[in-house]
This record gives C-alpha cells, structure tokens and sequence, in this order.
C-alpha cells in the first residue's frame, strides 16, 4: 500500500502540532515534513513533493494565493486549508483549474481529504 505523502504548514506552532498528532499515528498516511514559515513552503513543496499539502487560512471565503501557484506547477498535489477561527475547512484540487469544495472541519474530515484521491483529467489513476 502506497502511503500518502503530506507536507504541514499550519501557523501558529499549536495548529501544526495538533494536525500532525491527528495524522500521524495513521498506518497510510507520512508525514515528509513540516513548515513553520510560510515563506518557505514553495522551496520545501518542491524539495518534498507531497501528495498533499496542509495548511492555514485565515479568510475561508477566499482562495489561498498560494493555491492557484502550487496547483498549477504540481496538479497532482492537493490542499487542505483549515481555518479554526471559524471552524471551517476546504479542500482545492486541481483538474483543468482549481476545485474546491467544503469539508468537514474535524478529524475525520481531515483524514478523509488526505486520503481523497479525486479524478484528474489526462493523467491516469493508479
């Protein structure tokens, strides 16, 4: 079984702690690193190249800028952004442009976003 590859970026320290203890312990599921700078994410995105990339909004109404650059240079990546200010959470795919949809803001709804594999467009699942 092929384990699905995540990256952190949760600001502040407690968030990041928290959803890399909510992962962890998951049999299918490794975490490849974490980021406590947001300033770094693009250099560690592409050192680590992760199935899916974790991280922290702070206007859940508006797409992350950084979700448009990083889905359009890795589509096979996808984002989950929490904001538990407001407790809401969603998660951006990309096919020919960015999806997103909401998500359940909990463990479990983090741990089904990472295992979600949705369908890409030209690009064979395996």
């Amino acid at each position: 079984m092929k384990r699905v590859r995540v990256l952190v970026a949760n600001r502040p320290r407690l968030m990041r702690e928290l959803v890399v203890t909510t992962i962890a312990d998951q049999p299918d599921i490794e975490i490849v690193g974490e980021v406590e700078d947001g300033g770094d994410l693009i250099e560690v995105v592409e050192q680590v190249r992760p199935d899916v990339l974790i991280l922290a909004m702070d206007e859940p109404e508006k797409r992350l800028g950084q979700c448009g650059f990083l889905l359009g240079r890795y589509p096979q990546m996808r984002i989950v952004a929490l904001a538990p200010e407001q407790n809401r959470a969603i998660f951006y795919w990309a096919i020919i442009d960015i999806r997103t949809k909401p998500m359940e803001s909990s463990e479990a709804g983090i741990l089904n976003a990472v295992r979600e594999r949705p369908a890409l467009v030209g690009i064979a699942q395996s």
